[in-house]
């Protein structure tokens, strides 16, 4: 049995995760991934296979926050960028899809961000 690298011991619970959560154009799925220095956010209709909204901490409007996107503080303002964004496309309830990342510090940071700023999970 081959010793299996961070990155694939993720995809392959993302997979696991994936067979269970899907977005639909009534509630689509709100995707996480995280880097090192960032995190990206999208929602996504899975039987389109388009991606509908995106946020990420890369972005100018994040910038004019001042915050950095490898923190929590940063997550919180992304959660809310995609959130506020998701609204004016009249996007209320998604489902989330953590990504295989477990359900703390950013990851669980952003989706509280996206909640307070109005998304349903």
């Amino acid at each position: 049995m081959a010793v299996k690298t961070k990155g694939e011991r993720r995809a392959r619970r993302h997979r696991r995760v994936r067979k269970k959560v899907v977005g639909t154009p009534e509630r689509p799925r709100l995707n996480v991934f995280r880097s090192l220095k960032h995190i990206y956010a999208q929602i996504i209709d899975d039987t389109a296979g388009k991606t509908l909204v995106a946020a990420s901490s890369c972005e100018e409007a994040f910038k004019e926050t001042g915050k950095s996107g490898s923190n929590v503080d940063g997550a919180v303002v992304v959660g809310n960028l995609i959130a506020r964004r998701s609204l004016e496309k009249n996007i209320k309830s998604v489902v989330f899809d953590r990504g295989g990342y477990r359900y703390r510090g950013r990851v669980k940071a952003l989706a509280e961000g996206a909640r307070q700023g109005g998304l349903e999970f």
